[in-house]
């Protein structure tokens, strides 16, 4: 596997969250050996739903938030 950063190797590596838990929370990911980047399934769940637009979406105004907005008044 190649890095999408720099293309060296990933190589698997076992990453450990101490700080946004109570507990410590293992999961499985990919680790570049050049550059560092981090792969693992919640970023690439991510990088799919940037990739089809979807943040595209959320940027959006909801119809909630266009009757918030202020009416332009005519000059």
């Amino acid at each position: 596997m190649h890095c999408m950063r720099c293309e060296g190797l990933m190589v698997p590596d076992d990453l450990i969250d101490i700080q946004e838990s109570s507990m410590s929370m293992w999961m499985r990911g990919w680790r570049c050996v050049a550059c560092g980047n981090i792969i693992d399934l919640l970023i690439q769940r991510h990088r799919v739903i940037q990739g089809n637009g979807a943040m595209r979406l959320i940027k959006e105004k909801t119809p909630s938030q266009r009757l918030l907005l202020p009416a332009k008044v005519p000059a």
